[in-house]
């Protein structure tokens, strides 16, 4: 039947000599349905065990579950009856884990004090972070550990076979194969170079994403799941000379273990359809991040959707953007890209300023070509001299308020969601009595 329909074929038109084949085939095999029987009461009289068993399995042409009953007594009977069965066809187009979305939310507790931000956006943050942090290099070797594959440009939602990386993901699931991964946490205190002191237990809760957003189907109507039969948290620990916990518990009775990170945080704003432009204010109200990266996708994609890539940041036919802290506008003159005329080397240019890679020998590995056409990001470094990926010093922490002002060339035809990435320096702190304090709210 899967075939018939790839092949279009009309009711008046004869069958093509393969097909026709395999469904003389079929037919004659219909008669051994006669063999099955539904047995009024599937267990033996007087059994002492009774044990209910599920399996399922799949490949290419489709799926099939089905429950079966084992019941056996003291006389060393066993009787095996089926209970119910389920088969379905598989879908004509394929599925594929995008990359790294299957944890939406990833929350770290220190001697039960949450230190990590509470909300479901894990999954953008690690793909900024990858996408923008690593070389290509890094790219295309251990970090395919975490099935990280580019997507090609211009075809992210494709299930074609047009997007490479799609592509390449699939053939790694086929037929439900079973995959090993490998990555590290994308969280504010492993990315320190400190060792945790000792006393201090340390909690860590991954919090799965939707279905709908780590799988990409070429339809919404097909259902399929993620199972993860294994997990394993793999964590350095050293062993600390005894003299030198001595010395550590001394100078703790005067003053406290001081942890500087760099503290991530993601919002989601929201812009309706049918506007040409949006200010949105107080993105961030109180201490002004050190970096921010903004990007755009689509709202059905951001929410859960098996035919849309929740990572394709569009341009939108953004004509302007700037970025206000205090009211101060940044950068000075507003970015003006015009994508219907391929101009935006400015805009595409933020991702190498805003990261501290600019004029340097190292990149990204997204070509100006490449930019607009999923990977449409804004990247702004707003420390005075530029050192917001420099771990050597920190600028004055400032306060204030942050927004956004955007305008499109015409109305948006959908709803969009602006995704904004801030960098902050703060600070975890651990007295003597493994009493955790930090310096802003989580």
């Amino acid at each position: 039947m899967q075939d018939l329909w790839k092949l279009g074929i009309g009711w008046d038109e004869q069958l093509p000599t393969d097909v026709t084949k395999r469904w003389l085939n079929y037919v004659d095999d219909l008669p051994r349905l006669t063999a099955i029987k539904i047995d009024r009461h599937m267990l033996l009289p007087e059994q002492t065990e009774c044990e209910l068993v599920a399996f399922c399995d799949a490949s290419s042409r489709g799926y099939a579950s089905c429950v079966y009953v084992i019941s056996r007594n003291d006389r060393g009977q066993t009787k095996v009856r089926l209970v119910t069965a389920k088969s379905k066809v598989a879908p004509v187009k394929p599925l594929t884990i995008p990359r790294l979305e299957l944890m939406a939310q990833l929350d770290v507790y220190l001697n039960q004090k949450l230190v990590s931000p509470p909300n479901n956006t894990y999954a953008y943050r690690a793909y900024m972070e990858t996408l923008l942090n690593y070389a290509p290099a890094a790219k295309q070797s251990h970090l395919t550990c975490s099935l990280w594959y580019e997507d090609t440009a211009g075809k992210m939602d494709s299930t074609d076979g047009k997007n490479i990386g799609f592509v390449k993901r699939q053939e790694l699931i086929s037929e439900s194969k079973e995959i090993e991964m490998i990555g590290h946490l994308h969280g504010d205190i492993f990315n320190q170079d400190k060792f945790l002191i000792n006393g201090v237990e340390m909690s860590v809760k991954l919090v799965r994403s939707r279905e709908s957003f780590n799988l990409i189907v070429g339809s919404n109507d097909v259902k399929f799941k993620v199972c993860i039969t294994d997990a394993t948290l793999i964590v350095r620990r050293a062993r600390i000379n005894p003299s030198v916990l001595l010395a550590h518990q001394k100078v703790l009775a005067s003053t406290t273990a001081k942890y500087p990170i760099t503290r991530a945080e993601v919002k989601v704003l929201t812009i309706p359809s049918g506007v040409q432009g949006k200010t949105l204010d107080n993105i961030f109200l109180g201490q002004v991040p050190k970096r921010c990266i903004i990007g755009f996708v689509n709202n059905s994609a951001f929410n859960g959707s098996l035919t849309k890539n929740p990572f394709n940041f569009e341009n939108y036919g953004i004509n302007s953007f700037s970025l206000y802290i205090d009211g101060q506008q940044i950068p000075s003159k507003a970015l003006q890209p015009s994508f219907n005329n391929s101009i935006f080397t400015s805009a595409y240019h933020t991702l190498f300023s805003g990261t501290g890679i600019h004029f340097l020998n190292e990149g990204n590995g997204i070509s100006c070509e490449q930019y607009g056409k999923g990977y449409c990001l804004l990247a702004f470094d707003l420390t005075p001299d530029l050192s917001a990926n420099s771990s050597t010093h920190w600028n004055l922490i400032k306060h204030g308020s942050v927004r956004i002002e955007v305008r499109f060339e015409s109305s948006l035809i959908q709803t969009i969601n602006c995704i904004v990435y801030a960098e902050f320096d703060n600070i975890i702190e651990i007295d003597k009595n493994r009493n955790v304090t930090v310096d802003y709210s989580s």
